[in-house]
């Protein structure tokens, strides 16, 4: 096997998709390994962003855009995206995360058990329209690698530990 089989650099599209999106979720559920909920629930942001605040953000979005944009599936509940962020008093690290996991788990069933990239979403977003399977994977990437270069800077602020 050569060293691009190895990286993968030679997948087919779906393939090579869902490895970076495996690879940047587990990346942020790295981000908290070890740290209490004092120091993963720290305001660490004028605007009140905290390590935990932004993985409980990262789930809603998982199910925004899998679930009920592009599954279509009834999700039950309303929640903004500036809402998305709050902490509750029930909240540990480890229910976060496995909240997260679950999501995660979640959105690669729906991902696998589609027929193709270029499927179109059951439910047309208020901003984007119809957006493809293809899209929302992208989004996610985006999305995931945004939140996990703050989930670095906490991190670092917090104990000094960086990478994955």
């Amino acid at each position: 096997m050569s060293a691009d089989d190895t990286l993968g650099v030679r997948l087919p599209e779906r393939e090579m998709l869902a490895g970076y999106t495996d690879w940047g979720r587990e990346s942020i559920v790295n981000k908290l390994k070890g740290l209490s909920l004092e120091d993963a629930s720290r305001v660490m942001t004028p605007t009140g962003l905290s390590m935990l605040g932004v993985v409980k953000h990262l789930e809603w979005a998982e199910c925004g855009w899998f679930r009920d944009t592009f599954a279509g599936e009834p999700i039950g509940w309303e929640v903004t995206n500036e809402e998305s962020f709050a902490i509750t008093p029930t909240d540990t690290v480890e229910s976060v995360v496995a909240a997260y996991r679950e999501e995660c788990a979640h959105s690669r069933r729906i991902t696998d058990a589609a027929g193709s990239l270029d499927d179109l979403c059951a439910r047309p977003d208020e901003f984007y329209g119809s957006v493809t399977l293809r899209w929302i994977v992208l989004h996610m990437l985006e999305e995931t690698a945004q939140h996990a270069g703050h989930l670095d800077i906490f991190r670092e602020q917090i104990d000094g530990r960086t990478g994955t």
